[in-house]
């Protein structure tokens, strides 16, 4: 059964690598509208530093952790996120999933299966959905409608030559490539704005770079082309809207710290109101069905 939420609910965070402490924690620590629970992480040593720095309490037992929280977020890989999620679903603690929920489609499914079991809210942290002023664009592209094309480029470069980046040293990222980091941020803005994906075809490039040539439920079609190997010189993320309307391009957003507090917002409005979130793990699993058939056609030339 879904966990009640007090005037000021209890927020857990389960994960302390480094979007963990870059962006989630900061974010709770400076949410004057909930309580920032504690922390629990695969490796006590971090979670104990993470806890010490946001003036929480640090957990050895998740169990306890979710015991102590009303809701939790979870900055984990994605395949070791899935089983957790389920555990707090089931233990009534709403969920404030990472992208992608799940590299599996059985994976996603059973968080989703599990949050709409339990009854608890759900919002999955894809960013654009949440920054100012991306998620007002979203929002005014979709009514705009008319839509006949789409044309994205998210070109990061953390393997690039020289890259010092933090987020390189992930096995995950390193494993599953741009399709899977970046892919689900392209797909957030397309589908509310195009619709569904209907129909995908996919091919390799260099390194870990994927072209995808989607078509939407609007009719309209969109392409992406997603790595995280680009040259530092080349790298860009830019996504571009053509139709009876002319031509629109996402704005820039900076950080992510004040988006994920909007998202810990959307989170608190969904468990109070009983309102599915847009963006709630039947969602993420989307996005991780179609990122699946998408790395199927690549992989098949």
């Amino acid at each position: 059964m879904a966990k009640q939420l007090g005037a000021k609910p209890r927020i857990g965070l389960l994960g302390t690598g480094p979007w963990a402490a870059r962006t989630h924690a900061p974010a709770l620590v400076g949410h004057e509208g909930v309580e920032f629970s504690g922390v629990w992480g695969r490796r006590p040593e971090a979670a104990a530093a993470l806890a010490a720095a946001s003036g929480t309490r640090a957990y050895d037992d998740v169990d306890a952790l979710l015991a102590a929280s009303d809701a939790v977020a979870l900055a984990l890989p994605p395949d070791v996120q899935a089983p957790l999620a389920v555990r707090a679903a089931e233990a009534g603690c709403h969920v404030l999933l990472d992208k992608p929920v799940a590299t599996t489609v059985a994976g996603a499914r059973a968080v989703t299966e599990a949050v709409e079991a339990a009854g608890v809210a759900s919002v999955v942290f894809c960013t654009l959905r949440f920054a100012e002023p991306t998620a007002r664009w979203i929002e005014e592209q979709a009514a705009a409608g008319g839509w006949f094309l789409g044309e994205a480029h998210w070109l990061g470069s953390l393997y690039g030559p020289g890259s010092t980046s933090v987020y390189a040293a992930s096995p995950w990222r390193r494993e599953k490539g741009g399709l899977w980091d970046v892919g689900p941020h392209v797909l957030s803005v397309y589908l509310p704005v195009l619709g569904d994906v209907t129909e995908i075809t996919a091919a390799p490039g260099p390194g870990d770079t994927h072209h995808l040539v989607l078509r939407h439920a609007s009719g309209a079609s969109s392409t992406a082309t997603l790595t995280l190997g680009a040259p530092p010189e080349a790298a860009e993320a830019a996504l571009t809207l053509h139709g009876t309307a002319g031509r629109a391009e996402l704005p820039s957003w900076d950080g992510a710290v004040g988006a994920f507090a909007a998202a810990v917002d959307a989170l608190v409005t969904a468990a109070r109101t009983g309102e599915p979130h847009p963006c709630d793990a039947r969602f993420g699993l989307r996005l991780t069905e179609i990122l699946t058939e998408a790395e199927r056609r690549a992989a098949r030339g």
